[in-house]
């Protein structure tokens, strides 16, 4: 397959790319030595159009297409990991808003969302309920015209400083996948409370927190699509989050790659750079190809998607093999910096700590598998 980015796409990450140089990369290890969360980064990128880059523009987004926004987060996560979460999660709340939302919906929640304005998170996982949805326990009953929502969503990227959530709750019987539905909360609704900050090892500077719903009043019209298409909405908005999940990977890997050339071609060592040995020169290598690899995988994922094709199995693709590249740049970059890898002030120390995440959010690497089997079995 052969695709030729267009000249819309290459602009779009030359202008992501020279913002993150300038207003990212200076900044990225005093985020994250100070879990500071990039307000005015998010900001900025809201009025560059990179928070509603799959959203028409009539909604307040660009709507540059998947592959441009793979693009972006790449350059974003490249500089800074920590904001190309934030990014990504603020673009994946806007997904299910745009396919399932009314129009009232959309009007009221969808365009600040696009234009940077206002934050998002989406709130699925619980402590029962990780890989398996079907657990949930939160739960939604409608009373009145509210619907009156009791539980606690763990592991929220973006939770502390969201304006908008995506609940997924449970208003049918327990342990079934048909009985979830999805909600669209506001930061103000009685009864919406914000958890501890979890201290994560890496992704410092993106927030992750519990959230708790005690008796949360939540308005009959904010229910998203129907009751009991909650599931549905929630796996449709992890595909689209996978490809995010991906792009971001691969942007970890290339500043890994970049980072261990460097040191490589300026270390010394038995009087020779070490950049001229072939142990080094064989994990130079070994990185560069994977990175090719997944970035392929990530583009062709997004490609579907933007041509309206199925996706699940491509994105479930897509983020496995590329966080698990970003994993293995990562480890190799720190090995080639030796000693000095491990000193926080070199920032393959803190690619490293970062990269791990990248297997862990949108379903594990195992759940990815299981995905691409199930979809590949089914012929």
């Amino acid at each position: 397959m052969s695709f030729q980015l267009s000249d819309e796409q290459e602009m779009i990450r030359l202008m992501a790319r020279e913002f993150a140089k300038k207003e990212l990369e200076p900044y990225a290890y005093q985020r994250d030595q100070e879990k500071t969360f990039p307000h005015d980064a998010m900001k900025k990128m809201g009025e560059l159009g990179l928070m509603g880059m799959m959203v028409p523009a009539e909604y307040g987004g660009t709507d540059a297409g998947t592959v441009s926004y793979c693009l972006a987060l790449q350059e974003i996560a490249y500089a800074c990991p920590s904001t190309a979460t934030a990014m990504s999660m603020s673009n994946l709340v806007a997904d299910p808003l745009l396919r399932y939302g009314n129009e009232e919906q959309k009007q009221r929640y969808l365009q600040p969302l696009a234009t940077g304005e206002t934050i998002g998170a989406f709130a699925l996982t619980e402590q029962e309920a990780g890989s398996d949805t079907g657990g949930t326990l939160t739960r939604a009953e409608y009373k009145g015209d509210c619907y009156i929502v009791n539980g606690t969503k763990s592991f929220i990227t973006n939770g502390a400083f969201a304006d908008v959530v995506i609940l997924i709750a449970r208003t049918g019987p327990e342990k079934s996948n048909r009985g979830l539905s999805a909600f669209i909360v506001e930061k103000g609704f009685p009864g919406f409370i914000v958890g501890p900050e979890e201290n994560f090892m890496g992704m410092k500077a993106s927030n992750t927190v519990e959230l708790r719903f005690e008796d949360c009043r939540i308005p009959g019209e904010n229910l998203l699509g129907k009751e009991g298409g909650g599931f549905k909405i929630a796996m449709v908005a992890l595909d689209s989050g996978r490809i995010g999940t991906a792009a971001l990977s691969v942007g970890i890997a290339r500043a890994c790659l970049d980072e261990a050339i460097g040191y490589a071609k300026n270390r010394k060592q038995f009087g020779k750079l070490i950049s001229t040995f072939q142990a080094i020169q064989w994990m130079i290598a070994d990185t560069a190809t994977e990175i090719e690899a997944a970035n392929w995988l990530t583009i062709h994922a997004a490609d579907r998607r933007d041509q309206g094709l199925s996706f699940t199995r491509e994105s479930a693709m897509a983020k496995l093999y590329a966080s698990e590249t970003a994993n293995r740049a990562a480890h190799r970059a720190l090995q080639v910096h030796g000693g000095y890898g491990y000193i926080k002030e070199y920032k393959v120390e803190r690619l490293y700590r970062d990269a791990r995440a990248t297997t862990i959010y949108d379903g594990t690497s195992e759940v990815q598998r299981i995905v691409i089997a199930r979809e590949t079995l089914k012929g």
